[in-house]
């Protein structure tokens, strides 16, 4: 079952059992998945439904974050909810080992000089972790080493 017809049979499901927020939150998933598919004119593959969720866990992560700076703890506990909804559809995210032990291979092979070798390092190491790794996370390990 890919992606997309997983977040179909979800919905129906969290139809089914009347839970409005799941069926809420399901919704904005499937709609920004078939507005990506209308954008491209094509159906989505894994990986490019992969990068609308990373996208849509993203929007939230940040939207937590501006609401409790704004004094908003109950719009954050919303967003939150959501956030783990979607992270649910998303692979299990590596830890800072794992992707440290792989940002030396990358380094081994790319051998930057510097801080200006960031975007050749940050397009390897990506290319190599996938959805599997939060690129705000390899970023700041990257940037550590540079």
């Amino acid at each position: 079952m890919n992606l997309i017809e997983k977040v179909e049979a979800d919905l129906k499901a969290a139809l089914k059992a009347r839970d409005e927020e799941t069926t809420s939150c399901l919704r904005l998933v499937k709609n920004a998945l078939k507005n990506k598919e209308k954008d491209l004119q094509r159906p989505l593959g894994e990986d490019e439904a992969l990068a609308v969720l990373k996208t849509l866990a993203k929007q939230r992560r940040e939207s937590i974050e501006q609401f409790r700076k704004g004094g908003r703890e109950d719009l954050a506990v919303a967003e939150e909810r959501e956030l783990g909804l979607i992270e649910a559809f998303l692979p299990a995210q590596m830890d800072e080992a794992a992707i440290a032990a792989i940002l030396d291979q990358v380094f081994a092979e790319v051998q930057p000089q510097g801080a200006k070798d960031m975007g050749r390092v940050m397009k390897a190491a990506m290319a190599r972790l996938g959805a599997a790794a939060d690129g705000k996370l390899v970023n700041a390990l990257v940037r550590q080493r540079l």
